[in-house]
């Protein structure tokens, strides 16, 4: 997944553009304004399979680096974003989204104080369109309460076990150790549970998870996100049914789907 490994940054914040995005601009200064940024310790690149003036009039104003290659699904966008990243560590940023200035340092620190670490992910708040943060409501409460628990041990097995109760992961807020995980891709064929699926196999990987107690960084809730999108055709809803499948079998899937189909309708 990584080519030679850049000796100047150690973290890499990786936009990955879509089209013509009204909000693509300010996440690109949320990660111009990281500290790690600033003291050099993460760089910015951006990403795109839908190459268009915006985009690079964006990424040359703020001085990024720009690549692009041919579209396809969210997890092959994905895939390529991650291509070009020559640093030990990456943070996919979704156009939507804001991350306070404290993000890439904290993923960093935490990084360094535990060399056994696949993946580091924080807590989030949400934010709208008008980036208005929103209440927390009570599906932010039980992804946080879950994610606490399963922080509780290093056990694979618990942790699994608790992770087959939902995804309590938020993908933006994910920071990856590129060097442990070469030859991880995520499932191109997936559209929604992409992220649940890439976190349960990479759980059984060697090494370890961790979560930072920490709001970090904003996840934008808004009527054109993919999420939205999805949640209304009713592709998420298959999707994860379909995870529920993996870990519980048919008969508990279904049961379990009536109270996670609940959690859709936050995204709306």
């Amino acid at each position: 997944m990584t080519s030679q490994v850049n000796q100047k940054y150690i973290h890499s914040f990786v936009i990955c553009a879509f089209q013509e995005s009204k909000f693509l601009e300010e996440s690109i200064k949320s990660c111009i304004d990281q500290f790690s940024v600033k003291q050099n310790k993460s760089t910015i690149i951006l990403y795109t399979s839908t190459p268009n003036n915006y985009i690079k009039l964006l990424a040359d104003k703020y001085k990024i680096d720009y690549f692009s290659g041919d579209g396809g699904t969210i997890g092959k966008d994905w895939n390529r974003a991650l291509s070009f990243v020559d640093t030990k560590l990456a943070t996919i940023v979704h156009q939507d989204d804001i991350y306070l200035p404290i993000y890439g340092s904290e993923m960093i620190d935490y990084f360094n104080s535990n060399k056994s670490l696949n993946i580091v992910f924080s807590d989030y708040e949400e934010c709208d369109s008008k980036s208005i943060p929103r209440k927390r409501n009570i599906n932010l409460k039980i992804k946080r309460f879950f994610l606490k628990i399963m922080s509780l041990s290093n056990n694979k097995f618990y942790q699994r076990r608790i992770y087959a109760l939902g995804n309590f992961i938020c993908c933006p807020a994910v920071t990856y150790n590129m060097e442990r995980l070469k030859d991880f891709r995520f499932n191109e064929n997936l559209k929604m549970t992409l992220d649940w699926d890439a976190w349960e196999r990479i759980m059984n990987m060697p090494g370890n998870i961790a979560f930072i107690d920490k709001k970090l960084m904003f996840h934008r809730i808004h009527e054109g996100s993919e999420t939205t999108v999805n949640t209304k055709n009713k592709l998420r809803e298959e999707e994860e049914c379909m995870m529920y499948k993996r870990y519980w079998g048919k008969s508990i899937a279904k049961f379990l789907m009536k109270f996670y189909v609940l959690n859709q309708r936050t995204n709306q």
